[in-house]
């Protein structure tokens, strides 16, 4: 949780053009194309876009690792087909698994996705599709499609996935019916074909600065292994395994994707002498990296959420997943159907807690109950509520006024009345537990971070009996090291990652 009442109407970009647009030519293609966008529009929109990228994921601090994957990126954009754009790589604060460009030469990739990637060459293949997401005007031929369609937005393209079931993070069903996410409004997939065009332009960008195309197979890969991944926790846990069916499906499958690439990177086969593919630079640049979530936006361990800037904690019910995403922290019950929605009320809100219940709800009529939440002043209303149709429907929230004054708003959320009821008790126990942080929670909100360190006698087993990941350490340890689901083990004394 960055910050719970931001608006991200910001990260939509309504393009104001004419909806025919002028001839355009396609840098890749060589070809004219009508295009809303020609390249001084693309610039300008991404350049703004890029600001609101940065206020709501915020860039990672860390100075030389950020200096080692612009090196990168610049050495592929001068071999690109557009190398005069002023190109711009940053690395994101994020955990999620994700890669994204934006038009006008911006790129992106999250700590996330570089915590699970093995070398410098494999990085590069990442920031090579995505730069060839830009020098084909993919974003800036989406654009002219929806401004036909009268939807006029721009959106990037996403590399990697979110995936529903890693462990208590992810787009969770429930989570976006709950709340329109950062990730739900910003992110939108390109066509199939684009995506196999940023595919078959990254090889070629790769190729072009000595690293082996081969290398984006070892990405796509990386994919495949977080889908095994999320699919065994779930049967683990008795969950369905996750299907897919959410934006991810527009895009080529990754079985599509690694057939496709591997019939791009053979064909350079024999053309160029590619050198060695960096991954003890690699090892080395990634080392003391926050892996999972970090203090700034909220720390996950297990039942427990600990927020260090905004003092303040709370504890799931047992059974029950915690969700951190930018605007909220949702707490999910075991039967995905209800949960408790925790949320800064906007910094305008004033403090009185009756008053802001009144305006944020509109009751047609309630009961207001006075609370004390480990010493912090609450008021709970259960009322009803009319929408714009005229119709009726029952409503539970709590106000709180957190450490520093900060009000908070707890939301009783379920798909049913029947679920809402279901629920009732271990709602009311989360909210209990809501409190400023004690000196212990300072002690556990601790960030973990990716460790290099050679291979054991005992294996991955040996690692996992000293790591503080769950679930599934031993899974998630052979993850990172890009060996879930293989025969392949590295040799005793090998430099592999872990989490301390």
């Amino acid at each position: 949780m960055t910050v719970f009442h931001r608006s991200f109407a910001g990260l939509a970009l309504a393009l104001l053009l004419t909806a025919c647009g002028t001839p355009v030519v396609n840098p890749v293609t060589g070809q004219a194309e009508r295009s809303v966008m020609d390249e001084q529009a693309e610039i300008r929109e991404g350049r703004k876009a890029h600001d609101q990228v940065l206020k709501e994921y915020g860039r990672y601090d860390n100075a030389a690792l950020q200096a080692y994957v612009n090196n990168i990126g610049q050495k592929l954009a001068a071999q690109s087909h557009r190398a005069h754009l002023t190109w711009t790589f940053t690395v994101l604060d994020s955990p999620e698994i994700n890669a994204f460009a934006l038009p006008g030469g911006y790129v992106y990739v999250t700590r996330g996705i570089m915590a699970y990637m093995d070398s410098e060459a494999e990085l590069a293949g990442v920031i090579g599709h995505e730069i060839g997401h830009v020098t084909a005007r993919h974003g800036a031929q989406r654009a002219t499609r929806q401004q036909t369609a009268g939807l006029g937005v721009l959106a990037a393209t996403v590399l990697g996935a979110v995936l529903e079931g890693q462990g208590v993070r992810g787009a969770t069903d429930f989570a976006s019916q709950v709340s329109q996410t950062a990730a739900a409004g910003f992110i939108a997939s390109y066509s199939r074909e684009q995506e196999l065009q940023a595919d078959q332009l990254g090889a070629e960008y790769l190729s072009r600065t000595a690293y082996d195309p081969k290398n984006m197979v070892n990405v796509i890969n990386l994919l495949k292994n977080q889908e095994r991944f999320a699919a065994d926790v779930a049967r683990a846990e008795g969950r369905s395994v996750p299907s897919g069916a959410n934006w991810l499906a527009s895009h080529p499958s990754n079985d599509q994707r690694l057939a496709h690439i591997l019939s791009v990177a053979n064909a350079y086969k024999g053309q160029g002498q590619y050198s060695d593919d960096g991954r003890a630079r690699y090892l080395k640049a990634i080392e003391g990296m926050t892996f999972g979530d970090s203090p700034e936006q909220g720390l996950v361990r297990g039942r427990q959420f600990y927020h260090v800037p905004l003092n303040m904690a709370l504890t799931a019910p047992a059974g029950w997943q915690i969700v951190n995403s930018q605007e909220a922290i949702t707490l999910v019950n075991g039967n995905r159907d209800a949960g408790l929605v925790i949320q800064l009320a906007p910094a305008n809100a004033g403090r009185d807690h009756e008053a802001l219940i009144r305006r944020l709800v509109q009751p047609v009529d309630g009961r207001i109950e006075r609370r004390s939440l480990n010493g912090l002043p609450a008021t709970h209303f259960t009322g009803t509520v009319r929408n714009a149709q005229g119709a009726q429907s029952s409503v539970r929230l709590t106000v709180v006024t957190g450490p520093g004054d900060r009000l908070y708003l707890l939301r009783y959320a379920a798909r049913t009345p029947q679920a809402l009821q279901g629920s009732l008790r271990e709602m009311t126990e989360a909210e209990s537990s809501f409190r400023a942080l004690t000196t212990a929670d300072r002690q556990a909100a601790r960030p973990w971070v990716l460790s290099t360190v050679p291979f054991p006698k005992g294996g991955f087993a040996e690692l996992a009996r000293t790591s503080p990941l769950t679930p599934q350490p031993e899974g998630q340890l052979r993850l990172i090291n890009s060996v879930y689901g293989s025969a392949r083990m590295p040799a005793t004394g090998e430099p592999v990652k872990t989490v301390r």
